[in-house]
């Protein structure tokens, strides 16, 4: 098996980034981008995000704004931090070498025990297991796994499969990357091409006709419907030739999206009417907030909530340029050329567009 997966491997490889040059940092950040989000996602963004924080001192004195900006789009932002977080332990723990000990390397923030295994044998060549999505599905038929992949007793089976499987010397990391090569292109979750899997016939799956059924039924996502609000504030008291500008903060900490700027809304809970939206998004302003005309509706998913984001106008009854002199306050207005270079959520950065 793995010598046929390997020749079917050297043959349908996708060319990508991190595989003409896997060091280890390179290979670190495909990783992190990787999880929960497609290859042709995150081509785009890896690329610019090379360029910019080309070694891991660029990214360790990076400006938190100026990543969450290259990070922008990719959602799941807590990754980003964390490895903020990693490349300044780095830099300060090893002279801003990526360590090559997986323990050293399971201990950064952000990995865990399939990251630091598939950094370490991809870039080293290091003889450690991987098992992720992909993986976790091919190995699974491999050996018609009728229970849940996901169960405690099942993971660790795979665990035991994805490292039985590695080549007893040399080449660790080609095998991890074909078996999850066949995930993406051959063994798909649904509709898999058996007839074109190189290993089809050692397949225990294949061979009882399951592989539809196998892997087991993973617990389906409850989604949630929510209904949230969003205001634009334009300032008052600007001049006619003058930019307009809105009002404006950065998340703070345990907030979704917290470190991306954002327009005042509500993002807690689920709201029913635009009125107890304002009196909500009031609290936050220190003032009562007038509301306006509609704007837009935006529809879009955040982990298990499926959220209509409605989007109104609204103004504040006093004066307000103040705040942008304010230290204290988090609220800043800006125009929509500044709002470019701020680190926005999706919709933030959707509601932004209409505004220029």
């Amino acid at each position: 098996m793995r010598r046929k997966l390997l020749s079917w491997f050297s043959k349908n490889a996708r060319t990508l980034p991190w595989r003409s040059l896997p060091t280890p940092y390179r290979v670190w950040i495909s990783e992190i981008m990787l999880q929960q989000t497609q290859v042709k996602t995150v081509l785009p963004y890896y690329d610019r995000f090379l360029k910019t924080f080309p070694d891991v001192f660029k990214l360790a004195e990076a400006e938190e704004a100026t990543l969450m900006q290259h990070w922008e789009g990719l959602g799941y932002y807590r990754r980003a931090r964390s490895m903020h977080a990693a490349a300044k332990r780095i830099v300060e723990d090893h002279d801003g070498v990526f360590p090559s000990d997986f323990d050293e390397v399971l201990a950064l923030p952000g990995i865990g025990r399939y990251t630091a295994g598939a950094i370490l044998s991809i870039s080293g060549d290091q003889r450690f297991p991987v098992l992720e999505g992909n993986t976790q599905r091919v190995f699974s038929r491999w050996v018609a796994l009728r229970r849940p992949p996901t169960e405690t007793q099942s993971t660790k089976l795979l665990w035991q499969i994805a490292e039985s499987m590695l080549p007893p010397k040399k080449g660790s990391g080609l095998f991890n990357q074909a078996a999850m090569e066949l995930g993406a292109l051959v063994c798909t979750p649904k509709n898999p091409n058996c007839g074109e899997c190189p290993v089809r016939k050692h397949c225990a799956a294949h061979r009882f006709g399951k592989e539809a059924e196998i892997p087991g039924k993973l617990a389906k996502i409850k989604y949630e419907s929510r209904r949230e609000y969003a205001f634009v504030v334009r300032e008052a008291g600007a001049g006619d030739d003058e930019p307009p500008r809105y009002l404006m903060r950065a998340l703070p900490e345990g907030v979704r999206w917290s470190g991306l700027w954002d327009f005042p809304r509500t993002i807690e809970r689920s709201i029913d009417s635009v009125e107890e939206a304002a009196v909500e998004v009031s609290v936050s302003l220190n003032q009562p907030l007038q509301i306006g005309e509609p704007l837009t509706r935006i529809k879009h998913a955040v982990t298990k909530y499926r959220i209509e984001l409605q989007v109104h106008h609204a103004d504040l009854p006093s004066p307000s340029a103040s705040q942008n002199h304010d230290s204290e306050s988090p609220w800043k207005f800006v125009t929509a050329k500044e709002m470019k270079k701020l680190p926005l959520s999706v919709t933030g950065r959707k509601i932004a567009k209409l505004l220029d």
